[in-house]
């Protein structure tokens, strides 16, 4: 984690301060101790919201986030700018922890503005991962802390594996969970996933109460004696529970939208498919609880209905009504937590 310092004319000799980068606010008021650098290590903050160096090269952007707005003027620019500085008129966590998600695994890295000693270890530690650097001004409670933080951010590094902040790959690779209980559950309101194309018998999409321990359940494809096949539709399971997105991405159920594509999944492979409509209704619930090879535990809600199907080991489609404790079903083990959706290096246990 890098250290910057916030420089002005009036700001005295800092040539002390183990400063990464200085950035000033106007190229009039560059104090001298800070002309000799004139290199990479000086930024400017222009008015129009880019951060330049010395010889005008647009480095970064600078973004006052004072409204949900604001903020997703700041995720627009993840992936294109190098560094993106982010100020908060009203200092909250949450926004911060949003774009540090979304900025992992792209070009971009975040600076965050800290000028309160209580910001700093949530800054540094944002989703455990932290921001790439803080943006401090000349004080020396600030500084000092900063230092020490900084120092633990990289013993924390220190031993990772080269590329551990490479997320998941987007292929799916389905594996077998064993079923360890089957119970009633009550009434839930369930969520059905009526897509824009047809499924194709084998096909469905992974559901889960936590992010990282999915099932597949089965499209409305097959035959059944008692309604006709729905084959754009997948019976999912509740409001809180989990489907994956074509882009890798999770989304609770109730928060799909029309034309979001979520990824149809059957043991041959995968496809993008694009959301039609959600249908929510209150119906009776079965809990699925399974445990994966590799010891991931998980649980899944059903309708209780003949009707709704997951996908067996072989790859047979077989009724919840029929699903026993110790069978053998199809479905997928995640490696990374989640925030807002998003894949993070970072330990999150959900239950």
């Amino acid at each position: 984690m890098q250290l910057w310092l916030s420089v002005a004319g009036d700001a005295g000799n800092n040539e002390s301060r183990p400063a990464d980068m200085l950035l000033c606010r106007s190229r009039e008021e560059v104090p001298d101790w800070a002309l000799g650098d004139g290199g990479p290590r000086l930024l400017f903050a222009d008015e129009d919201g880019s951060l330049t160096d010395a010889q005008g090269q647009i480095r970064g952007a600078h973004v006052l986030i004072d409204d949900a707005e604001g903020q997703q003027a700041a995720r627009a620019l993840v992936g294109m700018v190098d560094w993106l500085l982010l100020t908060c008129s009203d200092w909250t966590m949450i926004p911060l922890e949003n774009l540090v998600a979304a900025a992992e695994g792209s070009p971009t890295r975040i600076v965050a503005e800290v000028d309160e000693l209580a910001q700093l270890q949530g800054a540094a530690f944002a989703l455990q991962r932290g921001v790439d650097a803080l943006l401090l001004p000349s004080d020396d409670a600030l500084w000092e802390e900063g230092e020490r933080l900084a120092a633990e951010r990289l013993a924390a590094l220190t031993g990772a594996e080269e590329g551990a902040s490479d997320l998941l790959e987007q292929e799916v690779l389905l594996e077998s969970v064993t079923i360890t209980s089957v119970e009633v559950s009550g009434l839930a309101d369930r969520v059905c996933v009526d897509m824009v194309q047809l499924l194709e018998v084998g096909e469905g999409i992974l559901v889960g109460s936590s992010a990282n321990a999915l099932c597949l359940v089965h499209g409305e494809t097959l035959e059944s004696a008692f309604v006709p096949p729905r084959p754009f539709r997948v019976n999912a399971g509740p409001v809180h529970a989990y489907t994956l997105l074509a882009d890798g991405s999770t989304r609770y159920l109730c928060e799909l939208t029309a034309g979001e594509e979520v990824l149809v999944v059957s043991p041959m492979g995968c496809r993008p498919v694009a959301v039609g409509r959600l249908k929510i209704e209150q119906r009776p619930m079965l809990l699925l609880r399974f445990i994966t090879d590799g010891g991931i535990e998980g649980q899944l809600f059903v309708q209780q209905a003949e009707t709704v199907r997951l996908v067996a080991e072989d790859g047979t489609a077989i009724s919840v009504t029929g699903v026993e404790e110790g069978m053998r079903l199809l479905g997928s083990a995640g490696v990374a937590g989640r925030h807002i959706g998003q894949p993070i290096e970072q330990r999150v246990e959900e239950r």
